[in-house]
């Protein structure tokens, strides 16, 4: 879960910064336009997909943060504990945002989640954004590869040497 706590941490901190130097200015470009540090505060999910549907976002992340605090101590594979906890840290980052960022008193779980990273033809994301998509690129990778997150119990037939010998 160490992992989850760094994305977290750093998540919070990359948009404290964002706020602090992008607020109320135009974007800035660190490689000309591929990429540039743009701040747009969304109240929904990526492509403006479900703006103001806050509440309905904020339930989806307090679903799969249960969910992981669920599965998260069956799991035997240290790369699919990677996944977990870049998700959590992901999730948890986002969450905060819609906790704790609101305007107009929209109240808890209406806020908006800030967002500062923007590519070509590409919705603007932050840190947390990434994690996720990092987790499901390493996932798909060890689903092709057949890693299984949890180690399968192995049972012992009649005439195994259960002593090694």
């Amino acid at each position: 879960m160490l992992v989850a706590w760094l994305v977290w941490l750093i998540d919070i901190g990359s948009k404290t910064l964002a706020l602090a130097h992008l607020e109320g200015k135009a974007p800035v470009k660190l490689l000309g336009d591929f990429l540039k540090l743009t701040l747009v505060k969304n109240s929904g999910a990526a492509f403006s997909i479900g703006t103001g549907a806050g509440t309905l976002l904020s339930v989806f992340a307090i679903l799969v943060i249960i969910a992981i605090g669920y599965w998260s101590p069956k799991i035997t594979s240290l790369p699919w504990g990677y996944v977990l906890g870049l998700v959590l840290g992901g999730s948890l980052g986002n969450l905060t945002d819609r906790i704790f960022r609101s305007e107009g008193g929209l109240g808890l779980f209406h806020g908006y989640v800030i967002d500062w990273i923007e590519l070509p033809r590409w919705p603007i994301f932050n840190l947390a954004d990434s994690a996720i998509v990092i987790a499901a690129v390493i996932a798909a990778f060890l689903s092709i590869r057949n890693v299984a997150p949890i180690s399968p119990v192995k049972t012992f037939e009649e005439g195994d040497d259960v002593n090694g010998a």
